[in-house]
């Protein structure tokens, strides 16, 4: 029996979400007809490519492939080339200029690092886009200052620590009368892992998946890249501290039931405290 994308659906969500670029690589190769479907279906980290013309990073995804090429946020040209690519107007190219410059800015800010894209293309009442936020690092994980939303718990600096942080923000924008309805679909890929002789192995994977809906007002072109910004960048704030709260909240009361930090001497003392403190309330 061959396998269905509903079954492969089904099947990669009881996988490692660590592995899932693997696996789902390893499906495709099972059966090929169920590439377009995955590839649209399922969130895997974010590739990179450097385009050629510019000699800048970019990031790949479903929305700007064709075929087997990637179109560049910078150069609005295909990697590697291919005739008759499909690529955005006019008006929506030159809002996707703008967006990749201010999306530039906020990577830098939020992320100090890691790289960003921006695509749009165009819909029959308005236009559509996703934004693409992508951050790794070995030395340490994702260990950023107190003013980034990506601050995690510290690790220290291990030659076996690694961590990536993947955010896709898909959006459709409906003009209408100055204002425009934005929907805004979110998905965080998170990915920490550490081995070393104090700490043992340790995995945390995932991905959050969140969605919004807005009225905005707007003048201009430019109000739509200041009203997805904003949107954006609220989402991954939300989206930031629930990771903490699920991953790393979590995490510490399953350690904290396995392994207590006080040690035995002082766990003890306390309890015969507690118990004498009960005996002589009861008398």
């Amino acid at each position: 029996m061959r396998p269905t994308n509903s079954s492969c659906s089904d099947l990669l969500r009881r996988l490692n979400p660590k592995d899932v670029k693997r696996n789902v690589d390893n499906i495709i190769s099972l059966n090929p007809s169920l590439e377009e479907d995955l590839l649209e279906s399922v969130d895997i980290p974010l590739t990179i490519k450097k385009c050629t013309k510019t000699k800048r990073d970019f990031l790949c995804c479903d929305y700007n492939r064709d075929g087997d090429s990637w179109r560049s946020p910078w150069s609005n040209e295909f990697e590697p080339p291919i005739d008759e690519g499909v690529t955005p107007s006019d008006r929506i190219r030159k809002m996707e200029v703008k967006a990749n410059e201010a999306f530039d800015v906020y990577r830098e800010l939020y992320f100090e690092g890691g790289i960003s894209s921006v695509y749009l293309w165009d819909m029959d009442e308005g236009f559509a886009g996703c934004v693409l936020l992508k951050k790794g690092t070995n030395l340490p994980v994702l260990q950023l200052p107190a003013t980034s939303i990506l601050t995690l718990p510290a690790v220290s600096p291990t030659s076996s620590s690694s961590g990536s942080w993947d955010s896709i923000h898909v959006f459709d924008a409906q003009d209408r009368a100055r204002t425009a309805h934005y929907k805004l679909t979110s998905t965080v890929i998170l990915s920490l892992g550490t081995d070393s002789d104090a700490l043992g192995a340790l995995d945390l994977s995932g991905n959050m998946v969140r969605q919004v809906e807005a009225d905005m007002a707007v003048e201009d072109d430019t109000s739509h890249v200041a009203n997805i910004g904003k949107m954006v960048e609220d989402m991954e704030l939300k989206m930031r501290n629930l990771l903490q709260e699920v991953y790393f909240g979590k995490a510490k009361d399953v350690v904290g039931d396995l392994r207590s930090i006080p040690s035995l001497s002082q766990t003890n003392r306390d309890r015969a405290t507690q118990r004498e403190m009960i005996n002589s309330m009861g008398r």
